[in-house]
Order: structure tokens, then sequence, then C-alpha cells
């Protein structure tokens, strides 16, 4: 389990194929209630050119009202479906964090697609780390800090390996510079999915007892 650099870490093929296939054809089926859109930039409705969906009580959607967490799609009107007890497995495993993910944001990357380089800043609860998990083409991420000043450094995502983001780095600037065609056939028309787990609200304290 290399430690890329403090707070980041990336387990190489976490899932095995058969793993992969199996979450696939989950991912296939939830999307058939929670289809794929595309989101749009808060300020001049650029549209993205990654497509998304999600999956967990809240999903993560932008458009011109801005970047939010919301209960239901925003095409359909309907909840999002329950996330796959895989992933729920490789949250408890892999991050060790106390609460269970809320939102599992669905990053679908066909032919160019790419992410440009954020933060993941958008939760309430930033001591909860972020677990991404690739399938399909390998992904070229890169990584900073926590300014886009900061110097980057990239490394290749290949479909089964799981990153956890967090710590000093929960808040590093991040993205897909590109992704490789044809590096592997779990998906049959190629291009890659990126699943990310994360913990939205804070968990409330609990009162104090009464004398």
């Amino acid at each position: 389990m290399p430690e890329v650099r403090p707070g980041v870490i990336l387990h190489p093929e976490a899932l095995d194929r058969d793993a992969q296939v199996a979450l696939l054809g989950a991912l296939q089926a939830a999307l058939r209630d929670a289809p794929v859109f595309t989101p749009t930039m808060p300020r001049t409705g650029t549209p993205f050119s990654v497509r998304m969906s999600n999956l967990g009580p809240l999903g993560w959607v932008s458009d011109l009202q801005g970047y939010r967490y919301q209960a239901t799609h925003p095409d359909t009107g309907r909840p999002w479906p329950a996330m796959p007890d895989v992933l729920l497995d490789l949250w408890r495993d892999l991050t060790g964090y106390p609460q269970a993910p809320e939102a599992c944001l669905i990053n679908i990357y066909e032919g160019t697609a790419r992410m440009g380089l954020h933060q993941d800043r958008d939760e309430q609860d930033l001591d909860a780390p972020v677990l991404s998990v690739s399938l399909g083409d390998t992904g070229v991420f890169r990584i900073g800090g926590t300014s886009r000043r900061d110097p980057t450094r990239s490394f290749r995502l290949k479909s089964g390996d799981v990153l956890v983001l967090g710590g000093e780095s929960r808040l590093a600037f991040h993205g897909i510079d590109r992704v490789i065609p044809g590096s592997s056939s779990l998906l049959p028309e190629g291009g890659r999915i990126n699943l990310t787990l994360r913990r939205v609200t804070r968990q409330q304290a609990a009162a104090e007892p009464s004398s």
C-alpha cells in the first residue's frame, strides 16, 4: 500500500477482475434508475466533458444554481440508488472512518473527457477521507497541494485500483489529465468509470444527559 504522498494512499488492484465485473454489473443496473447526465459549470453553463450520476443518500450535482449535494436525481426527481455493499466494504476496510459514506459520485469518461484540477470541498465533514475506485481504461491522475500554485505529480490509476485522499491531502488539488484508450478490456466500448465516495454531513455530537 504505497503512500504516494502524506495522506494519499494507493491500493493497487484492490478489486480483482471478478470483483470489477460484479461491480460493473451493479452499476449498470443502478444507472437504469439514475441515468447519467451532463453537469454544467455554475456561472457559465459550460458542460463538463464527463457525464455523471450518483449512488447513496446524497448526490453531487452542478448547474447554474451552483455545486451542491441533493437527495434526488436532477432529471428524474427520484432518490439515488443505494451503494453496492462492495463499496461500503472498501470504505470500511481502507479508510477506517467510523461514519459511512453518504455519496458515491459516478464519473464516466468517454473519448477525450478529462477532469481539471479541483478540490473536493463541498462537504461539511472534511475530516472524512475521499475514496476513489477506478474501472476500465487507465487514467493519468494528477495531484498537487492545497494551493493551485503548488507543484504537482502524476501517476496512473488502473482498473481495480483504489485511492484514498485524507489527512493533509484531503483538500489537495487533483484531476485526470487523460484516459489511455485500450488499456483495459473491462468496458466493452472502452472508456473509464470513476467512483468517488464521500462523507458529506458531520455526525452530530450526542447530547449530554440531563441531571
